[in-house]
């Protein structure tokens, strides 16, 4: 039987580098609540672009220059969807495909997403559960001045060059946590809840959401420590920087703090960030200032212990 030991809430590279860093200490351990927000279908595919780039970290095969997509890639399924007219904007790769092509079939026959990833994560030799907010579609819609826009489509078609004046997940009051994600969450064996260094927009956003999650998250009794994604003023990856601007917020690590005020013990930020400290110890949080840059594996390792530690120096909540 599965012992928690470690939550991590993740989307996106950034999430995933951090949730392989802490799958590195302790992978059976471990169970990642991923957003879902950005699943789509393309071209007749089921895509699941946050479920995939943590499967592929965590299995070792993501591509190490980009950080998503599989290494040692090959194109010909884009080649020839290009040459017919199709659209091409949307970069699949051939082993990609295969993923896709295989978590539609199971989809279209009833089958859970929970179980689904499951079977992909064992296929992959991942040891840790992966695990959907939810099983039921969520998608994130981007509102613009010039209307709404499907998340992927303003992310990778429009390459995030339109103005931002707010989101929504669709169908969210309709969604629930998964059995397995309620269940990490109320193991005993629970000694943190770490939210990964991921777009508090929409990564992290649409996990909180879901109804009943982020109450689960609060009532789970073990530390809850999130690592800013924003360092020195900028996104480590990513526009969430841009994305707080836009909305009328600082783009910072106090920035982000304050989305995540009252629900998170402690938070990390990059040494340069270190004149936001006493700000967001102001906002009920504890504060650890390191390098929260993950440059290579063993900077994800570091970081994954340093954010542990932190929160064992917490203790549970009360």
């Amino acid at each position: 039987m599965r012992k928690t030991r470690i939550v991590a809430l993740a989307g996106g590279v950034g999430g995933a580098k951090l949730a392989h860093g802490l799958a590195r200490i302790d992978a059976e351990g471990l169970a990642v609540i991923v957003n879902t927000g950005d699943d789509f279908v393309h071209v007749g595919l089921n895509i699941s672009p946050d479920i995939d780039t943590v499967l592929y970290t965590l299995g070792g095969i993501a591509n190490r220059a980009q950080g998503w997509g599989v290494e040692g890639e090959s194109w010909a399924f884009m080649d020839q969807l290009a040459r017919l007219g199709g659209p091409d904007w949307f970069r699949l790769g051939d082993r990609d495909v295969a993923l896709h092509a295989l978590r539609g079939e199971r989809l279209r026959r009833g089958e859970r997403l929970t179980a689904i990833v499951a079977d992909l994560a064992g296929a992959l030799g991942i040891a840790s559960a992966i695990l959907p907010m939810s099983d039921t579609p969520v998608p994130t819609i981007v509102s613009t001045p010039q209307g709404d826009l499907p998340f992927q489509d303003y992310f990778v078609r429009l390459r995030c060059d339109v103005p931002v004046t707010g989101f929504r997940f669709d169908g969210i009051e309709r969604a629930r946590p998964t059995p397995e994600a309620l269940a990490a969450l109320g193991s005993p064996a629970l000694e943190a809840i770490v939210v990964c260094p991921s777009n508090p927009y929409v990564s992290i956003d649409p996990i909180l959401s879901v109804p009943g999650l982020r109450e689960a998250i609060g009532n789970a009794g073990a530390p809850i420590v999130a690592v800013s994604p924003i360092v020195g003023g900028a996104a480590i990856k990513g526009p969430a920087a841009k994305m707080m601007r836009e909305l009328g917020h600082a783009a910072s690590a106090l920035g982000v703090a304050r989305r995540y005020a009252g629900l998170v013990d402690g938070f990390v930020i990059d040494h340069a960030d270190s004149a936001d400290a006493e700000a967001i110890h102001a906002l009920g949080m504890a504060v650890l200032a390191t390098d929260a840059i993950m440059r290579d594996e063993d900077g994800r390792e570091r970081l994954a212990r340093e954010c542990l530690d932190f929160a064992g120096r917490l203790g549970r909540r009360t």
